[in-house]
């Protein structure tokens, strides 16, 4: 089981130690008992639904792999995460290709795998390959609960037609010999409020009228991980039987987050306005606390008997390098491990090589045993590409 904010010090399980001593810091280690139990909880609440994992909250082929064995499909958003997709098999049926700006080399590369295309925008009927399968993506035009950059339900946001253009971009699709599957709705990710849930599943039921019966219903993902799955589940399978569709949903985040532990040490501490704790982690590593003001739980894997509130500081020459603020810490000490909790999406998946830090090693951690899923970049491999 993964280490949870909750556990102390002598409870840590010794695997986190001994994989940051095996592989080194910055490191991310992935619990394969919690990646099944996601998976699990997913298909127990959704029963018949197809399942389609969103690569981008993690790509590392290691997960793929596991995820396609046990009859995962691939929603994937790149031309990189397409090639991703056809390395590990996946292809027609078990393939989406999704994104507000496709590019021609995704259209090919999609076609060639028999993938479905979810489109995003009208004009993009006249841009498909020939007689291709497809989805609309309908933006419901909510107030999402979640941060503004992860609002993808938004009036603002760029996702998806409008309700009122979706039945006639339907029809463009079978005007033009595509077989038009059914419609295809993602709010956002991290959604706190089930209501938004609910909302948007109404306001695609209300557009049964205009487009008849469909042979697909797409509810997306972006369930926070505390959601109350099953009832998500049950709203979308009424909506699915309004069109009397399959019902298709795509999870991402909720899949890999909860597995991942990101393991950094502690470099020092400093007391300035506040009290920090630098450690060996930062942006680089976990962009999430400063892209999205993501709140990570944090977990000291020493003991003390003095406790005191830190904010966990990077090694970027940014101010916004902070991985967590107000954490109570017992008091920490150069070589201290740290572990920072639900970093197994867009995580690594967002890692960079900025300030050349080299990317962090990945390990899998299962039936007892540490596998590494991919090695730490050297800064000969961060700069090979420049060498022309």
């Amino acid at each position: 089981m993964s280490l949870s904010p909750t556990d102390t010090p002598q409870h840590a399980p010794e695997h986190l130690h001994r994989a940051a001593a095996q592989y080194g810091t910055p490191l991310y280690l992935y619990d394969a008992a919690e990646l099944d139990a996601a998976l699990g909880r997913v298909r127990s609440a959704f029963g018949a639904a197809r399942v389609y994992y969103a690569m981008k909250a993690n790509p590392n082929l290691t997960l793929l792999r596991r995820l396609q064995a046990a009859g995962v499909g691939f929603e994937c958003v790149s031309a990189g995460e397409i090639a991703r997709a056809e390395r590990v098999g996946a292809g027609g049926e078990t393939l989406l290709v999704n994104g507000p700006a496709k590019s021609d080399a995704e259209y090919a590369a999609g076609a060639r795998l028999g993938a479905t295309f979810i489109v995003d925008r009208a004009e993009e009927v006249g841009l498909l390959p020939p007689h291709s399968r497809a989805l609309v993506r309908v933006n419901p035009a909510l107030d999402i609960s979640t941060h503004d950059h992860l609002a993808t339900g938004a009036a603002h946001s760029k996702f998806g037609v409008t309700l009122a253009q979706a039945p006639a971009v339907l029809q463009a699709l079978r005007e033009a010999g595509h077989t038009a599957l059914g419609l295809h709705v993602h709010i956002g990710s991290a959604i706190r409020n089930a209501q938004d849930f609910t909302a948007a599943f109404a306001r695609l039921a209300d557009l049964r009228a205009e487009t008849g019966p469909l042979a697909v219903l797409d509810a997306g993902g972006g369930w926070g991980l505390n959601a109350d799955l099953p009832g998500i589940a049950r709203e979308a399978w009424a909506v699915a039987e309004v069109f009397g569709a399959d019902l298709w949903v795509e999870p991402g985040r909720y899949l890999v987050a909860q597995a991942g532990t990101l393991l950094t040490r502690v470099v020092g501490t400093k007391h300035t306005g506040r009290n920090f704790v630098l450690v060996d982690a930062g942006m680089t590593e976990l962009l999430r606390p400063m892209l999205y003001g993501a709140a990570h739980p944090v977990s000291a894997l020493w003991e003390g008997a003095e406790e005191t509130v830190w904010d966990v500081a990077g090694p970027a020459c940014e101010s916004g390098d902070l991985l967590a603020r107000d954490v109570t810490l017992p008091t920490p000490k150069r070589g201290d491990l740290l572990a920072i909790h639900e970093a197994g999406a867009y995580g690594a998946g967002m890692s960079s090589n900025y300030l050349t830090r080299s990317r962090p090693a990945e390990v899998l951690w299962e039936g007892g045993e540490l596998k590494l899923m991919r090695r730490r970049e050297t800064p000969e491999e961060v700069w090979a590409a420049e060498e022309v």
